[in-house]
């Protein structure tokens, strides 16, 4: 499936190892970066999904994310993400990838954009409240784009070829490719956020790492259960790589 991610904020707080472990799928790790492993929140606005490199899927290929997720190694060494939960505006693709063990969550969100020229100056960010339930997340951020964020730390909690999720009682891997992503440094706005103390975790603070993109252009490869014999491969196309361990499909 291809897809664009546009307009993407990444909030991360480190959290203990063990806090992050109760949630993996089985034979998934957590994944210690610079020393300890994250908690994200990261909202995009998905824009033109389509099967393939076919043309987009008219309305439904096209809507708000907001995600909390933690950063794994699989048992071949493939590092990769796991999604605690997904919220998204589009009640269809909600139960499409529940049927693939992907916990998404039916709600209302929307982004919060400022032009450069406003009062404020540039800024990005997302709204989001759950039908059930109530939990909502509201957050902005005013990126830097004077200077590209190449730090180790950005790059590890962004350059993610792939997530592990549970099904039927093992676990999958679903590899995607696509272009490193520009990321700028940002500043935090505002920040109001249920949805991080909902999935279980506690965070306390601002955010550690604050980044934004102007979004990628991706592509979902065919789901495999992970096994050992790590390997790693290019893909054609520059700065396009693949972590693609062994898979039994």
């Amino acid at each position: 499936m291809d897809q664009c991610w546009a307009d993407a904020v990444f909030l991360h707080w480190r959290i203990p190892v063990a806090t992050a472990a109760r949630y993996l799928p089985p034979g998934v790790e957590p994944d210690e970066i610079d020393g300890s492993t994250w908690v994200g929140l990261i909202g995009f606005r998905m824009v033109g999904a389509g099967l393939g490199q076919g043309r987009p899927v008219p309305y439904l290929g096209s809507f708000t994310e907001i995600n909390v997720r933690l950063y794994s190694r699989g048992p071949d060494g493939v590092r990769g993400v796991v999604f605690v939960t997904l919220d998204a505006s589009r009640l269809a693709v909600v139960l499409a990838a529940r049927a693939f063990g992907i916990n998404y969550v039916w709600s209302r969100c929307r982004p919060t954009i400022g032009a450069a020229g406003a009062a404020g100056g540039e800024r990005f960010g997302y709204d989001v409240r759950r039908y059930r339930g109530g939990a909502s997340s509201s957050f902005s951020v005013r990126p830097d784009r004077t200077a590209a964020a190449a730090d180790p730390l950005s790059l590890e909690l962004t350059a993610r070829y792939g997530l592990h999720t549970r099904f039927g009682g093992g676990t999958l891997y679903i590899p995607n490719t696509h272009e490193p992503w520009r990321l700028y440094p940002a500043d935090v706005v505002h920040l109001r956020d249920d949805l991080i103390a909902a999935a279980g975790f506690e965070v306390s603070g601002p955010p550690e790492s604050v980044l934004f993109s102007p979004g990628v252009q991706t592509q979902f490869g065919r789901p495999g259960v992970p096994a050992p014999g790590l390997r790693r491969r290019a893909v054609p196309g520059a700065g396009k790589t693949l972590d693609g361990g062994s898979m039994r499909a």
